[in-house]
C-alpha cells in the first residue's frame, strides 16, 4: 500500500514501542495522575505533535537522500541498525532491573503548558528522530514510486496508532490516580521489545539499496 510492505509487522512494532515504558508514556501517565484525563489528553496531543515534526523531517529529508545515493542508504541503514541494537540493549537492561517508583502526584497545570511540554519533550529528543530514521525505511519497498509519500503514510500511521494507545492508557489510568502499575508488566514489555528490535536491526542491516 502506497509503496509500503509488512504493515502488520509495522503495527506490531509500533505497539511494542508505544507499550514499552519510556519518556512519552511516563509523561502522559504523570500528567494524568497530576490533573486527570484532560491533562493526559493535552500531554498526548503535545507528544504526537512532536512526532509529526519527526515524521515530516524523515519524509522530506531522508527520502530524497535515499533515492539519489546508494552510499547514503548504506550509511543510514547501518546507523539505523546500530541504533536499534542500542534501543534493544537499553530495553533489556530496563527489563532486568527493578521497576522505578511511580510518579508523584502534584497540582495540575494549564492544558496549554502540559501540551507544550509534551511537544518539546518529544521534538527535542534526538532518540525519537533517530528511531524514525531507523524504523520507517524497513517498511518501504525498494521499488516504491514515491518514497516521500510512503514515509508520510507510515508516519501518519505511527502518529494515529500512538495517539490511540496514549488515549487508551489515559482511560485506564485516570480512574486509578493513586494506583501503581505492576512491575512485571513493564519488565516483560521491555524484554519483549528488546527481542523485537534486535530482529529488526538484523533485518535492516541485511537490506540492500
Amino acid at each position: 500500500m502506497l509503496g509500503t510492505h509488512d504493515l502488520a509487522l509495522f503495527a506490531a512494532t509500533v505497539f511494542v514501542l508505544n507499550a514499552t515504558p519510556g519518556v512519552d508514556m511516563a509523561y502522559t501517565v504523570a500528567s494524568t495522575l497530576r490533573g486527570g484525563w484532560r491533562q493526559g489528553v493535552a500531554a498526548a496531543v503535545g507528544i504526537m505533535a512532536g512526532c509529526v515534526l519527526h515524521s515530516l523531517a524523515a519524509a522530506f529529508g531522508l527520502a530524497a537522500l535515499l533515492a539519489t545515493s546508494a552510499e547514503a542508504f548504506t550509511v543510514v541503514k547501518l546507523v539505523g541498525a546500530a541504533y536499534l541494537l542500542y534501543v534493544a540493549w537499553g530495553m533489556a537492561r530496563a527489563g532486568l532491573r527493578p521497576a522505578s517508583a511511580a510518579a508523584e502526584v502534584s497540582a495540575p497545570q494549564s492544558l496549554w503548558r502540559t501540551a507544550r511540554q509534551g511537544f518539546f519533550t518529544n521534538a527535542l529528543n534526538p532518540k525519537v528522530a533517530l528511531f524514525f530514521l531507523a524504523l520507517l525505511p524497513q517498511f518501504i519497498a525498494a521499488d516504491a514510486s514515491n518514497k516521500t509519500l510512503a514515509f508520510l503514510f507510515l508516519g501518519g500511521w505511527f502518529i494515529a496508532q500512538g495517539l490511540l494507545f496514549l488515549l487508551a492508557l489515559i482511560v485506564l489510568v485516570a480512574p486509578l490516580r493513586r494506583s501503581r502499575p505492576r512491575p512485571w508488566l513493564g519488565r516483560g514489555l521491555n524484554l519483549g521489545g528488546a527481542g523485537l528490535f534486535t530482529v529488526l536491526a538484523a533485518k535492516l542491516a541485511l537490506t540492500k539499496p
